[in-house]
């Protein structure tokens, strides 16, 4: 088990710890992650500015603290299961993603890990200026055509 690297958790930087244990490395500080934290308060304020800066939004926006990190530590991450039997993407908390991968492990599906340089893509920007809240959970292709017709016998 020496070989996994494993970083222990340390204040509340959950989203170091994370991110080194998935990347399998001390790739990320504080310091890295706050600097990233900002970058991303400066390109949502930018956004932001497009719809006006008298604009009443945008005023609000200004007023309220990022939501992509605070002092304690906290830094925003999202998270997705892509499964391609949903209807769509479902946003997966920080909470459920470690219960959600168990759970997986437990009913005997393969977790792999990615490594390397990926190619971006226009999620990945629109993540890294809004943070995204799920309104509904997709269900699973079928799932409505299978509820109906059970409902109707």
């Amino acid at each position: 088990m020496e070989s996994i690297f494993h970083e222990k958790q340390e204040g509340s930087l959950c989203a170091q710890h994370c991110l080194n244990n998935l990347l399998q490395g001390e790739y990320f500080t504080p310091v890295d992650l706050s600097s990233i934290a900002h970058q991303l308060d400066e390109e949502e304020r930018m956004r932001m500015a497009e719809g006006g800066i008298g604009s009443e939004e945008y005023i609000t926006f200004l007023q309220q603290p990022s939501g992509n990190m605070d002092d304690s530590g906290f830094f925003s991450i999202q998270w997705f299961n892509l499964n391609s039997l949903l209807t769509g993407p479902e946003l997966i908390s920080d909470t459920y993603l470690a219960l959600f991968l168990a759970q997986l492990q437990q009913e005997g599906y393969s977790i792999f890990v990615i490594r390397g340089n990926l190619p971006g893509c226009d999620a990945e920007q629109i993540l890294g200026i809004m943070k995204v809240q799920q309104q509904e959970r997709p269900k699973l292709i079928g799932e409505d055509e299978a509820q109906s017709s059970s409902g109707m016998g």
